[in-house]
């Protein structure tokens, strides 16, 4: 049978055949199992990725974390701020300097009551974790995030971590306190390998903030209740521990109830742990909560400018002696007796209290309206709003707003008719300040110390320098003087009153305080201006600017009231200057002797000439212008008024042998002084504090009956007081009729009476009888 030929659609295909087990439809089923495999990768990529970036976030963090770790010398040697201490030199506490007010006390010293409260409160398993106590963090965790009731579960050492090194921020985000957490938990577990558990608990207690600026059991126990730490009873211990939760919640004093509440719950803490018998708790929650006054345990009240003066010194010796004032614990020995600065204080506020009302009688500002007008526009410049303004137009209408504003127009007067005082007391021989008053106000912080800070015009209380100088080129109480006015370069001195007559001796002259002598003294070369400058500074007025002309004589040169203090204290110390100080040592927390302070001394006069000048100034209190002293006061002393021509200032310096003490009395704008000169003289407005302070200072103290002294080298002399009178001093005769006796330095003795030899001459009247002889 012949072969039919097929249509051309029906040809025979030759199939392909497929290796063993691929699919039998081919390539779309090997591009599917493709796409999974590439799927896969980019899946593990990913996973790669998330957890490569996890890392480096993780590593980030970490970093971060540990960048705001202590370093381990800080773990190892920690150095919680200390308050540093000043001392008076009888023994009490002044004031202290600090950031956080801290006094370190050792774990024994505090009350086992105290411990077993905090214990019970704060961390019961204290004894027995390792720095984290991992099932109380779990179960706050578990409360925080499913019942949202936040819980505590720090422990004692996480929290002396984050107190000791600073770990919390004020306002934390989330994220912050995330990060502040495991800073706490990593510092806890490395204090509790490098610390026991007591040393761990001491630290704790004398860094945890309490409220009422007191860090540490010890300042907290002063704060609140007025005692030392041992001494806390139970209940006072529990409601200090209540504090370390909120102080500010549960301040006894804002908060009571609260505060009560607080405290209770950490008795029956004390109980539930086992500390505490029951039947004692229901007693003892009845107990109310006693605090001390706010201010029943300042001690800066008492000596604030003292306090002040220390503290600018102490700063400037911080980078010599490589101390921190505020942080390190200081012991600082200082020179303040605080008995004789109570009295100090109480002779000021009390003579001002009663002179202020007689200023204020005498001022009007009616007479002084160019001085308000000046006075108000410069206060009203000074304004925060004024000074806040931030175009002319706005300025000038807060300007001329204040100008007519009576209560601001009120308060501008009073401060500017505000009586000041500087008062302050150096032991001659030490130069230790004793005591320092350097204002009216008490309270007082970082304001004008009215001893150490201002400079003023000492008036005649300055005129011992120039006798003395006079002194020194030989003259002496004796010697006569023309008491008469002269004019010197367009210079021409007057004496209080006008009362002008002839020749004066020097010593009553001084008593008398005459200006006319005291200047002639200068111009005619008694004693040059410049010789009573380099005196003035050898004694101690070292710090101010002398100017070496004529009217130094009367006082013109400002100067401080510590400079005239100092330099009275060198005429009681027979002329030997003593450096005044203030600090005598500086201790650190643990009692090692960082610095010692000795004075400086120098010879500034000899001893002649200061027995001399000292002799002098005891007739201004025995019957001069400073005879005010003697109405309580009569031991020993010598000193001199201070007036300045205008009575914008008052002064009486003087001492004692064992204390001497310059009295400034004033305003702080230089416009406004005393009205007149029947209460705004030295004698008036100073002496009484000088005098009152004295009195009761030698009465409290029970001081020794001391005198002055005259040194080899000076002796008594008579002179006869005609030749004084004539301004011819001689020594006596026999024949003189009438004679003074006073002190001379030996050496400067006069010659001796020729007007009175013993010889009468006779009138020729013509006739001869012969010889008389």
């Amino acid at each position: 049978m012949a072969d039919r030929k097929r249509p051309a659609s029906e040809e025979p295909r030759t199939e392909e055949r497929s290796p063993k087990g691929a699919n039998p439809k081919g390539a779309p089923k090997r591009k599917k199992l493709t796409n999974k495999r590439k799927r896969l990768k980019t899946i593990l990529y990913a996973l790669a990725g998330v957890a490569l970036a996890a890392l480096v976030v993780f590593g980030v963090v970490l970093s971060y974390v540990i960048e705001g770790l202590p370093s381990l010398e800080e773990l190892e040697n920690p150095t919680p701020s200390l308050a540093s201490k000043l001392y008076s030199s009888d023994g009490e506490l002044v004031d202290r300097f600090f950031i956080e007010n801290r006094i370190e006390t050792p774990l024994d010293s505090i009350p086992d009551h105290f411990i077993d409260a905090l214990i019970a409160t704060e961390d019961r398993k204290f004894h027995d974790h390792w720095g984290v106590d991992l099932d109380r963090l779990i179960k706050a965790a578990i409360k925080t995030v499913f019942l949202f009731d936040r819980e505590g579960a720090s422990t004692l050492t996480q929290q002396l971590a984050k107190n000791l090194y600073g770990l919390k921020v004020q306002q934390e985000t989330l994220s912050e306190t995330l990060v502040r957490k495991m800073r706490e938990w990593i510092s806890a577990i490395q204090i509790e390998r490098n610390f026991t558990k007591a040393e761990i608990l001491e630290m704790y207690l004398n860094v945890s903030y309490f409220g009422r600026s007191a860090y540490g059991v010890q300042s907290a126990a002063k704060q609140y209740f007025g005692k030392d730490a041992p001494d806390l009873t139970i209940t006072e211990s529990a409601m200090l521990v209540a504090l370390l939760k909120s102080p500010r919640n549960y301040n006894p004093v804002a908060n009571p109830e609260r505060a009560l509440q607080r405290r209770n719950l950490v008795l029956y803490n004390m109980v539930d742990a086992g500390f505490l018998k029951r039947d004692y708790y229901e007693k003892l929650k009845a107990t109310p909560i006693v605090v001390v006054e706010r201010n029943a345990y300042a001690t800066s009240s008492e000596a604030p400018y003292f306090v002040e003066h220390v503290r600018q010194q102490m700063e400037d010796l911080q980078d010599q002696y490589d101390f921190d004032l505020y942080r390190d614990g200081l012991s600082i020995y200082t020179t303040v007796n605080m008995e004789m600065q109570r009295i100090a204080n109480r002779a000021v506020v009390e003579h001002l209290d009663e002179f202020q009302k007689e200023h204020d009688q005498r001022w009007n500002w009616r007479y002084h309206q160019r001085e308000l007008n000046e006075i108000l526009e410069e206060s009203a410049k000074r304004t925060r709003e004024y000074r806040a303004a931030t175009d002319a137009a706005e300025r000038k209408r807060i300007l001329d707003g204040l100008m007519v504003d009576e209560s601001f127009i009120d308060s501008v007067k009073k401060a500017a008719t505000t009586v000041q005082a500087g008062f302050v007391v150096v032991e001659p021989g030490t130069g230790e300040i004793k005591a320092m008053v350097g204002g009216k106000e008490q309270e007082f912080r970082y304001g004008l110390n009215h001893t150490t800070q201002i400079r003023r015009q000492p008036g005649s209380s300055f005129k011992p320098f120039t006798y003395l100088t006079a002194i020194e080129n030989g003259l002496y109480p004796a010697y006569p003087i023309l008491n008469q006015p002269f004019e010197y370069k367009e210079w021409s001195p007057g004496n209080y009153g006008g009362r002008y007559g002839g020749y004066l001796t020097l010593r009553r002259a001084l008593a008398s305080s005459l200006n006319v002598v005291a200047g002639r003294l200068i111009v005619e070369g008694y004693a040059p201006a410049d010789q009573v400058v380099r005196n003035a500074k050898r004694m101690g007025i070292d710090k101010s600017e002398l100017l070496p002309v004529p009217a130094i004589s009367l006082g013109v040169s400002e100067v401080s009231p510590l400079e005239m203090a100092t330099a009275y204290a060198t005429l009681a110390n027979d002329g030997v200057y003593v450096q005044p100080i203030s600090i005598l040592r500086v201790e650190d927390k643990n009692g090692v002797l960082i610095a010692e302070f000795k004075p400086e001394r120098r010879q500034a006069l000899s001893e002649q000439t200061n027995a001399v000048i000292r002799d002098m100034m005891t007739s201004v209190i025995n019957g001069g212008t400073g005879s005010g002293v003697r109405r309580t006061f009569h031991r020993p002393a010598a000193g001199k008024t201070g007036t300045t021509q205008d009575y914008g200032d008052a002064w009486f310096c003087g001492f004692t042998p064992q204390l001497a003490a310059a009295t400034w009395i004033g305003f702080d704008d230089m416009r406004v002084k005393f009205t007149s000169g029947s209460y705004g003289q030295g004698a008036r407005a100073a002496l009484p504090i000088w005098r009152k302070f004295f009195t009761d200072v030698y009465e409290a103290f029970e001081l020794p009956m001391e005198r002055f002294s005259l040194p080899g080298g000076v002796q008594a002399a008579t002179f006869c007081k005609e030749t004084i009178d004539r301004g011819e001093p001689r020594l006596a005769g026999e024949h003189c009729p009438e004679t003074i006796t006073d002190i001379i330095i030996s050496k400067n003795l006069p010659p001796k009476c020729d007007l009175h030899t013993g010889y009468q001459d006779f009138e020729d009247d013509g006739t001869d009888d012969g010889s008389q002889w």
